[in-house]
C-alpha cells in the first residue's frame, strides 16, 4: 500500500448547503409550534403568550430560510424556477422539509463548482 493512493472521499458539505438543510428543518418545526400556539390562542386558552413567543422565532427562521435558499440556489446553479419553488416552500406548513429532501434526492444540493474538478 503506497502513500500516494488516491482518496475516494467526497469533499465536506458546503457550509451554506449545510445551513440550508438545518434551517429548512428548523423552519418546519417552528411552523408546527406556531400552529399549536395558534390553536391554544384561539381555541383552548384564549391566551396569546405562545404566539408572542413562537411567532418571532418562526419569523426569524422563515427569513433566514428565504435568504439561505437564494444563496444555495445561486451556489448550486439552480434555475430561477427552482429557487422560486424553494422560496414558495416556506409558505405551506412543513413544505421546507419536502423541498430540502427533494433537492437532496435529486442531486440539487451539490455546489456547481464541485463538478468542475478538483
Amino acid at each position: 500500500m503506497s502513500a500516494t493512493t488516491p482518496r475516494t472521499t467526497t469533499a465536506p458539505p458546503d457550509g451554506a448547503i449545510r445551513l440550508f438543510r438545518i434551517i429548512a428543518t428548523a423552519e418546519a418545526i417552528s411552523w408546527g409550534a406556531l400552529l399549536i400556539a395558534m390553536v391554544f390562542k384561539y381555541a383552548v386558552a384564549h391566551n396569546a403568550i405562545g404566539v408572542r413567543v413562537v411567532g418571532p422565532i418562526h419569523g426569524t427562521f422563515f427569513l433566514v430560510y428565504l435568504v439561505t435558499t437564494i444563496v444555495v440556489g445561486k451556489r448550486c446553479g439552480w434555475p430561477v424556477s427552482r429557487i422560486l419553488l424553494g422560496l414558495f416552500a416556506a409558505v405551506p406548513p412543513f413544505a421546507t422539509l419536502w423541498f430540502e429532501r427533494w433537492a437532496e434526492r435529486n442531486g440539487h444540493l451539490e455546489p456547481a463548482t464541485a463538478t468542475a474538478g478538483a
